[in-house]
């Protein structure tokens, strides 16, 4: 049965913090995207995301911590190059993988040895960590597999009903989820692209930074958004570097439901101007108007934004 989902304003943080402490979920506003929350000293909530996402339990969940110290009690055997990148990245979009400390639920890591730990760089999230006074597991709150929430309306559409409360803050900065990396041992890896792009990362440290690449596909995943397809809307899509197959795709049936997304304006009457910030909320438009296709002509521009062209490769069930 459904429960009451509250929506509450950024002046209700204690009324949330008090549900994360009763084992409750509650959404929240971060600067990438909305985060499903629950307490990581509990794996009732713990479970309770997974349950409400639908989310497969070989995928593990993002840490959002206030502070060094936090970090460094649910973690161990931290690398310098951590502390260099936390002074100028955090708070802010940047999720690094660390070795877990036994205390942290298995849970939360997926039954990994590392975690991914944050520090948001958004006012709600950071005061509702203060209020619970523990760090706070949260991926995005979506239902598993498609468009990440940018907007409270969105976590609302998609777990009303399903989670305690939903706080409602103003739509997401950035629009896409954080950078993910994890420190080898001559090297910085990218796991999963982002805002923070590897040029910024590699200005401020010594050891190089390169694009992680998977073995074997039988590897666990050491970060989210990487085994299964995300991001995606019902319509298909369909990715055009050549502005004329884009139009000779759509002669052959000029009478479907579709909307064509670019960097700069196209005629047609669905068209809608594609960029990292606007892209979830262009996916979840054209499931509300029920579209067969998303038709997507990749300009220079959307191709050299690594994170973008990550998520509509992700969305569109392309390997990469």
């Amino acid at each position: 049965m459904d429960k009451k989902t509250l929506l509450l304003s950024e002046e209700q943080i204690d009324e949330a913090a008090e549900l994360l402490l009763q084992n409750e979920i509650v959404a929240f506003p971060t600067e990438t995207v909305y985060g499903l929350g629950g307490v990581i000293s509990s794996d009732r909530a713990l479970q309770k995301i997974f349950q409400a996402k639908g989310r497969p339990q070989d995928n593990p969940l993002i840490i959002h911590v206030d502070s060094l110290q936090c970090v460094e009690k649910i973690t161990r055997d931290i690398p310098s190059s951590f502390y260099a990148l936390a002074d100028v990245f955090w708070p802010g979009p940047l999720t690094m993988i660390l070795p877990k400390d036994p205390s942290v639920s298995s849970i939360v890591a997926a039954g990994l040895p590392t975690i991914g730990v944050r520090m948001p760089n958004h006012p709600i999230a950071r005061a509702l960590i203060r209020k619970v006074q523990q760090p706070i597991a949260a991926p995005s709150a979506n239902l598993s597999g498609k468009p990440s929430a940018t907007s409270y309306q969105h976590v609302w559409e998609d777990f009303q009903g399903k989670i305690a409360a939903v706080i409602a803050g103003d739509c997401s900065l950035y629009g896409i989820e954080s950078t993910v990396i994890r420190f080898a041992e001559d090297r910085i890896e990218i796991l999963r692209p982002g805002t923070i792009t590897q040029e910024q990362l590699q200005a401020q440290i010594q050891e190089e930074v390169v694009f992680f690449r998977a073995h074997n596909s039988l590897e666990p995943p050491p970060s989210p958004g990487m085994k299964y397809r995300h991001y995606a809307p019902n319509a298909s899509i369909f990715l055009y570097e050549q502005e004329e197959a884009l139009w000779l795709h759509i002669a052959k049936d000029p009478k479907k439901k579709r909307m064509v997304l670019s960097s700069h304006p196209l005629k047609h009457p669905f068209f809608y101007t594609l960029s990292s910030r606007t892209l979830y909320k262009y996916l979840r438009l054209s499931d509300e108007r029920q579209c067969e296709e998303i038709l997507v002509l990749c300009t220079q521009e959307i191709l050299s934004d690594v994170a973008l062209m990550n998520r509509l490769y992700k969305a569109a069930g392309y390997t990469t």
